[in-house]
């Protein structure tokens, strides 16, 4: 019974970490990162489905933080104590595994430790801590570094077709859709909508076509469109059109969008004329 009570109360410490404010300010660490980096958007969405949605759910089962208990535990100084400043060296990590992966010309240790030196502020790591907290890294994911299933590829894939059949596919705006992306991943809420990340690449398309087309040339029928070329029901599409809206746009800006009485539905509906 006592152990039935630990492992309730493991999981639910677990459920809890790294907790909202830590895990926002870690992605906007990440996030920050890759644009001093000028990283290609491929290798930041690696970088960010790497550490946000394998890496940190899995460091409590894998260490034993908060009680969790696990048969392969990992131990490390760079993991005990767990403070921000190692957590920032695993985000910086994530970035150079997703760029061996993706790029030609991979980034180099020394390019990550003289980043790292200026925006990790508690601890300066050495090129030998990158190296050994790549292996950490890999351990704690179990090399789970496929990147085939990841949103924005989705997402590049359905704007690719929409340009091809649609002049409108022009006045969509590519990095509108991914400032969607970067703040649903800031939020542990709506980051579980990267749990299914075709539908959350639908429903992107359709929010940045609402944000980024003027209304005026709305004439193509966008949610028949991404629910003939997807496959999703236009309705499940349509709820998460609407949480991303309602979580990117205050209600006061969405307003000043339209000049009129509100009803956030009506976007869509325009959109489905």
């Amino acid at each position: 019974m006592e152990v039935e009570e630990e492992d309730a109360l493991a999981a639910a410490a677990a459920s809890a970490w790294p907790g909202s404010s830590r895990r926002r300010h870690l992605l906007q660490f990440l996030l920050h990162a890759s644009k001093r980096l000028d990283l290609r958007p491929i290798v930041k969405y690696s970088a960010l489905e790497f550490f946000a949605s394998r890496f940190l759910p899995a460091l409590p089962r894998k260490m034993g933080y908060c009680g969790a208990r696990s048969r392969r535990a990992v131990r490390s100084w760079l993991l005990e104590p767990l403070r921000d400043s190692n957590l920032e060296l695993f985000a910086l990590v994530a970035v150079w595994v997703a760029s061996k992966i993706h790029d030609l010309r991979p980034l180099s240790v020394k390019s990550l430790k003289a980043l790292g030196d200026r925006i990790i502020s508690d601890q300066h790591f050495t090129c030998r801590d990158f190296a050994d907290a790549e292996l950490l890294f890999m351990e704690v994911v179990e090399h789970n570094i496929g990147s085939s299933s990841i949103a924005f590829i989705y997402l590049e894939e359905l704007v690719i077709h929409f340009r091809e059949i649609s002049k409108l596919g022009d006045l969509l705006d590519l990095d509108v859709c991914m400032e969607i992306l970067d703040i649903l991943y800031e939020t542990e809420d709506t980051s579980l909508l990267f749990n299914s990340p075709c539908s959350l690449a639908a429903s992107t398309l359709v929010a940045g076509y609402v944000i980024s087309v003027p209304k005026q040339t709305w004439e193509f029928p966008i949610l028949p469109w991404v629910r003939f070329a997807t496959s999703y029901d236009e309705e499940e599409i349509m709820k998460i059109v609407l949480t991303i809206l309602l979580h990117v746009l205050k209600v006061d800006e969405i307003k000043e969008r339209d000049k009129e009485d509100f009803d956030v539905r009506c976007l869509l509906r325009t959109c489905d004329v």
